[in-house]
Formats: C-alpha cells, sequence, structure tokens
C-alpha cells in the first residue's frame, strides 16, 4: 500500500493557483508570507511572479491586467503593513468591478489578537471594500477557500477577494485535491431574466420618440458588445457612455454620441433631461453621471439592465428593471424590438455637439495659445495609433481630457480608475495591461500629481521591460483640485501648486528612454518616436498651467446646468 504524500498548505496555495490557470502574479514578500514565496520559488517555470516597488502596485498592475484580459488578477503581500497597503486598489478594485484574488500571510493563529509584529486585522479592515474575504487558520482550508475565492471574483459582477492565511497553516502538511468551485448555496451571481420586464421594456423602446441609451462597463464585463451594437442599430438609439463604458463601442459609430457626467459632452447632458426614454445599459448612476437627483430625467420613462438587484433603484427610481447579464438580456429584446431609427433625435445631438465644438472642442484640438493643451497631446496619440491602443490614465484634468478625446476602435482600451478616482492608478496599471496584452501598444496618460504617487513602478516597468510607453503631462500644479479652486474658491489656490523634481533624469535613472517636450513643433515627431520604441519609453509634456476642462458639471447642479465656459 503507498504512503499517501502530503505537502505544506504553502505549497497547497501554488498548486491552487496553478488549478485555477494562473501564470502571472504580482506581489512583495515579508515574514509572514515567506513560506508561500519559498514554494513559489520552485514554481518558477509556471508562475511568473512580479516584484513590485510596492504593494498598491501590485494591486493596480492586477487591475490593469484584470481589465484588458477579463481574467482575474492576482497580488501576494505579507501581514501588517503590507495588507494595509493592498486596500486603496482593493478599494478600487470593488467599486469598478475588477476581479482580483489578494492573498495575505497572517502572523501564525496562537498569534492572533495578541498586537504580534506585523499583525493587523486585514479580514476587519478590508471587510467593507472586498466582494468576499476570508482567514485561514488549517492548511487543509486552502484548496476549497482558494476555489471558491476565484468563483467569487469572476462571477457575476466581479470584485475584489482576500484571503488571510497564517504562518502556522502555511507550514502545516495536508493531502492536496483540488476541485474548481461551480456553485455556492445562497449565492446567486447571475439573477434570472423576466421575459415579463423584457416585452415592458420593448414596449417602451418602440413607443419612444426621444430614446437616449446611457452605457457603462456592464457591456465589457459581460462581453457583450457585439450583443449591444446590434441592439442599438436595430433600434436606431443614440448611446451615450460613462467613462467606464468608453470602448464598448467604436468612437466612430454613428450612434455613438459621447460621454454623460461632470466633464462629459454637452448633447448628452442635455438632452438627457428632455429625452422620453433613458435605457441604461451596465452602468449604476454614479453621482458623477446624474448631477443633482431631483432634477435627473424626471420627465422620462426609465429601463435599467443590470446584473446586480442591489443597483436597482438604489439612486434612480426606474420604471421597468430589467435583471441579468447584458450577454444574455440584449439577444431577448433584439426579438421583440422594432427596427426603427431617430434621425431628427440624433440631429439634436449633432447640433448641440457643433456647439461644444465650436466653444471648447475647437480650441482644445488646435490651440491659438502658446502653450501646449493636452488634449492635443491626446490628438497626436490618436493620430500615431490610429485608435488601436490601450489608453491607461490616471485621475484629474489629464482623466477627463484623454476619455474625452481619446479614440477607440476596440473594446476594453480604456482602462481608468473611476469610482474611486485613485492617483498613482496609471503607472502599474499600465504595467498591468501591457503584460496582459504584450500585442498591443499600451500608453499611459498620468498627471505630474498622480505620476509621483507610484513613480517608484519605473523599477517595476525596467525590471519586466514590459514596453509601456509613459506620457505625463505636467502642469505643475494638482489641476483638477486647481480648477475647483479658480471656479469655486475665489482662486485661493491652497496646497496645489508642485514644485517638481528633474522627471526626464528620473526616469533615465530607471534606465528607460526618456525625452522632455514644451514646444509644439516637437510634439508629433516625439509622440512618434515614443510609439515607434520598442522599449519602455518615457514622455514629459509640459502642457498649459492654469487650464481649465470644460464642459463642467458644477457640483449639486443638474445635468442641464452644463456650462461650456
Amino acid at each position: 500500500m503507498s504512503e499517501i504524500t502530503k505537502i505544506s498548505g504553502a505549497e497547497a496555495v501554488i498548486k491552487s493557483l496553478l488549478k485555477e490557470g494562473v501564470d502571472l502574479i504580482y506581489g512583495y514578500p515579508g515574514g509572514a508570507i515567506m513560506p508561500i514565496y519559498d514554494e513559489l520559488h520552485k514554481y518558477e517555470d509556471k508562475l511568473n511572479h512580479v516584484l513590485t516597488r510596492h504593494e498598491q502596485g501590485a494591486t493596480h498592475a492586477a487591475q490593469g491586467f484584470a481589465r484588458v484580459t477579463g481574467k482575474v488578477g492576482v497580488v501576494m503581500a505579507t501581514s501588517g503593513p503590507g495588507a494595509t497597503n493592498l486596500v486603496t486598489g482593493i478599494a478600487d478594485a470593488q467599486i469598478d468591478s475588477t476581479p482580483m484574488v489578494c492573498i495575505t500571510g497572517q502572523v501564525a493563529s496562537h498569534l492572533l489578537g495578541s498586537d504580534a509584529f506585523q499583525e493587523t486585522d486585514i479580514i476587519g479592515i478590508s471587510s467593507p471594500v472586498t466582494k468576499w474575504n476570508c482567514q485561514v487558520t488549517k492548511a487543509s482550508e486552502i484548496p476549497e477557500v482558494l476555489a471558491k475565492a476565484f468563483y467569487i471574483a469572476k462571477s457575476g459582477r466581479p470584485g475584489p477577494v482576500l484571503i488571510d492565511i497564517t504562518k502556522d497553516a502555511q507550514f502545516e502538511l495536508m493531502e492536496f485535491s483540488y476541485s474548481k468551485c461551480k456553485t455556492i448555496r445562497s449565492y446567486t451571481p447571475v439573477p434570472n431574466y423576466s421575459i415579463k420586464q423584457l416585452k415592458k421594456a420593448a414596449e417602451l423602446i418602440n413607443n419612444a420618440k426621444k430614446p437616449l441609451i446611457v452605457f457603462g462597463q456592464g457591456v465589457i464585463l459581460g462581453n457583450a458588445e457585439t450583443e449591444f451594437k446590434n441592439f442599438i442599430e436595430k433600434t436606431g438609439i443614440p448611446s451615450a457612455w460613462t467613462i467606464l463604458g468608453l470602448s464598448a463601442l467604436p468612437s466612430d459609430h454613428p450612434l455613438n454620441v459621447g460621454m454623460v457626467g461632470m466633464h462629459g459632452n454637452y448633447g448628452p447632458n442635455v438632452l438627457t433631461n428632455q429625452c422620453d426614454l433613458l435605457i441604461a445599459v451596465g452602468m449604476r448612476f454614479d453621482d458623477r453621471v446624474t448631477g443633482n437627483l431631483d432634477t435627473y430625467a424626471k420627465q422620462a420613462k426609465i429601463i435599467h439592465f443590470d446584473i446586480d438587484p442591489a443597483e436597482i433603484n438604489k439612486t434612480v427610481e426606474v420604471d421597468v428593471p430589467v435583471l441579468g447579464t447584458v450577454k444574455e438580456t440584449l439577444p431577448e429584446i433584439l426579438k421583440l424590438v422594432n427596427k426603427n431609427n431617430h434621425q431628427n433625435w440624433l440631429g439634436k445631438f449633432h447640433s448641440l455637439y457643433e456647439k461644444e465644438y465650436s466653444k471648447v472642442i475647437k480650441e482644445e484640438l488646435h490651440p491659438t495659445k502658446e502653450g501646449l493643451s493636452m488634449a492635443e497631446v491626446v490628438k497626436e496619440i490618436n493620430i500615431a495609433s490610429k485608435g488601436n491602443a490601450i489608453i491607461i490614465t490616471d485621475v484629474g484634468q489629464h482623466q477627463m481630457v484623454a476619455c474625452r478625446y481619446a479614440k477607440f476602435n476596440e473594446s476594453k482600451s480604456n482602462v481608468t480608475s473611476g469610482g474611486l478616482g485613485t492617483m498613482g492608478f496609471a503607472l502599474p496599471a499600465a504595467l498591468g495591461a501591457k503584460m496582459g496584452a504584450p500585442e498591443r501598444e499600451v500608453v499611459a496618460i498620468i498627471g505630474d500629481g498622480g505620476f509621483q504617487m507610484t513613480i517608484q513602478e519605473l523599477g517595476t516597468i525596467f525590471q519586466t521591460g514590459s514596453a509601456v510607453k509613459i506620457v505625463v503631462l505636467n502642469n505643475n500644479y494638482l489641476g483638477m483640485v486647481r480648477q475647483w479652486q479658480e471656479m469655486f474658491f475665489e482662486k485661493r489656490y491652497a496646497s496645489t501648486e508642485l514644485v517638481n523634481p528633474d522627471f526626464v533624469t528620473i526616469a533615465k535613472g530607471y534606465y528607460i528612454e526618456a525625452k522632455k517636450v514644451s514646444k509644439r513643433e516637437e510634439l508629433k515627431s516625439s509622440i512618434e518616436l515614443m510609439m515607434n520604441s520598442k522599449k519602455p519609453f518615457f514622455l514629459e509634456v509640459s502642457v498649459e498651467k492654469e487650464h481649465n476642462v470644460f464642459p463642467m458639471i458644477p457640483t449639486g447642479a443638474s445635468v442641464s446646468d452644463i456650462r461650456l465656459d
């Protein structure tokens, strides 16, 4: 009779990851997770571990990887500060529905609650910002818990999961077997759709004279881009996007009428309060989209397609909720809706765009001022990439400008921090995106403030050799805060002006090719040089110092009160 071979809990973690098809991990080692890293060392030929320079960088890199691949991003960190440094990225992933599994080491189980060295209650800390979390104190629990973690992270509305494993559980021996999780009692990731509700929705759509669709990331997460395109083309309904919905529909599609929200396009914001039917597809009525809820689309009937029942009537009362994944519900409603076009109504969007173009866009893209505008930098990147690049943005003015002016031909091409608005997101997220889609060009557009929050990840980019293109738009300000101070705080620029270092020298210190541009005549050739490089490239562009992003809906105002200046 052969003896059953036992393995350690640490090796069980590695074997469980391999069973889930994981081949890439971002992380940072430390005392409480050292047994897992020791086992990881034995599996270097099967698992690529990327040593980021900070645990927050690991989470954002995993987010970038997940956003462009649709796979689960995986992160590892030690206990105490290692674990708490993950929290910002976990919170970002939670609010932006990004699938991620974070594995943290913990002090030995007999020390729990004793304030041992580098002990923190990461389960308590992370509970509000995870889809699920669990502490493991016995090696035998590891395979089942990890199987459940991956299932929960990826299924239904995706999100982050954290698994905290005590050090003694990592050393303890166990008999290993692994079964992928396929169901959990009382957890229904995708609710069944109702034919009755679809028929009600179809009736409203067929009778509407001035319908408007607002689509969000649910289209991308549901891999329903084709189904969505078929739906809008049959119904002829103008379609606007949230910033996380951007790239689900090609930028040049004739029914794509632009961005809604605080710095969105003039037409879709104004006409939200004139449409007779508002159809929300995979979006959550965020406050930056709705403005003042008391005046938001009060004249319209509202249909809401969403996978998450908690989003229905959470902020906006809707007439017809349609639960389920849009991958299934859109083909079903396609059978019920009439072939239609709304050319006269669509013409209103076009005429309002012309007004926005003459008052805002023309000067942004073709400035008459001496200083470079952020928009013309994005325009040159569009030309060089032909709309085929993945654009990663940080948070601030540059983010709004990039979302407004970047052009996309392909889905999963716009990666940004939406709901949490995390400065420092872009640089590590761009690394993750490039590793997830190495065949595609990845361009990170970052402000000088956000860049310095995770600037150390230049070291990770150098060490991995990932050919990320980094563009820092430098105005020596925390630009978005400065804009608000100018508009609403009588130009009291409190703690927003930055005295910046020599970014080019820093990039070169990380052995990354770098250049600075401050003149318009150098911009095009410099972007072409960057895009043609097969290696990481850093480009700093000095842009106009006190520039404001318009249109803008002031805080607390109605979407129809959007300002062009």
